[in-house]
């Protein structure tokens, strides 16, 4: 009978264990640029893209610090996310930095996504550094964008 209430007791315990390691789990994607159209069928200039984060509380964050009077040009922000999207990409790489970084950001510099999703990109590099405290690259800017 005692080696029933043992297993039992462990059998709930590891289920316990996986149940709660799944839920700890970081999702797949953090970050995905999106093509809205298909390329073939579509001239240049009406191609959009939009930045999906898997993130909730970023949306929230982006639009309490998303002001006008703090923009700056859309070539900063676009020389920043080619070296952060390196930067993430290459912890991506790493297998000690992965559990965080697993997905590659497919951004590339040949690629014009406009201003507003290179703001948006930058501002959740930011926010992953300065809100989630977890570094990206070392010699970020050093202007608040909090």
């Amino acid at each position: 009978m005692r080696k029933k209430k043992n297993l039992m007791k462990q059998l709930i315990f590891f289920i316990g264990m996986v149940l709660l390691a799944a839920a700890c789990s970081v999702p797949g994607e953090a970050v995905k640029i999106k093509g809205q159209g298909e390329p073939e069928n579509i001239e240049p200039d009406s191609l959009t893209y939009e930045l999906e984060t898997f993130d909730s509380k970023f949306d929230t964050w982006y639009s309490m610090h998303n002001k006008p009077s703090q923009y700056r040009s859309q070539s900063y922000y676009e020389s920043w996310n080619q070296r952060y999207v390196a930067s993430w990409n290459n912890n991506a790489a790493n297998p000690s930095k992965s559990w965080f970084f697993e997905p590659i950001v497919g951004y590339y510099p040949n690629v014009d996504y406009g201003f507003e999703l290179n703001h948006e990109l930058f501002y959740y590099f930011q926010y992953v550094e300065k809100v989630l405290k977890i570094q990206i690259m070392s010699g970020g800017p050093q202007a608040p964008v909090l």
